[in-house]
């Protein structure tokens, strides 16, 4: 297809067109803003290697009620509204990579933008929260963490 060709179709279909160009603006910008947001979003199966071969710590968002009927095993519970980047809890943490979660991945994207700031230098997102660990089909503890 040459470019006369891509012009003729693009006067045809202007709402096409434009619709094409919509959506890849859209992506690009999503990529850019992954490159620069400075915390990766870690799929399931990568939060288990993570988690087995450099001690990440999972902290867990959700409110206790959520966190007890059901959680990543080895997670730790902080209330959203308790988070602290200085905490006790955390500040050890700030080499280790620090894995977030929250109930569908919203939640602990803010959290994530504070550690950062705090200056963690590994963080993480569980991609889809919870609910992306559950449709990988791996397995929650139940009740509180021990630890």
């Amino acid at each position: 297809m040459n470019p006369e060709e891509l012009l003729a179709f693009a006067g045809r279909h202007e709402l096409l067109s434009i619709a094409l160009v919509g959506l890849t603006l859209a992506i690009i910008g999503n990529e850019i803003a992954q490159l620069f947001r400075g915390y990766k979003v870690l799929r399931p199966a990568a939060l288990t290697a993570l988690i087995n071969r450099e001690n990440a710590l999972v902290v867990d968002l959700r409110p206790m009620a959520d966190f007890e009927k059901g959680h990543v095993p080895g997670s730790k519970n902080v209330q959203m509204s308790q988070f602290d980047p200085e905490s006790k809890q955390l500040a050890p943490a700030k080499s280790l990579p620090v894995v977030l979660v929250c109930k569908t991945g919203q939640t602990a994207a803010g959290a994530a933008r504070r550690l950062k700031k705090a200056g963690f230098e590994h963080v993480h997102v569980l991609d889809g929260g919870i609910g992306g660990w559950q449709q990988a089909d791996l397995p929650l503890v139940k009740g509180r963490a021990r630890g």
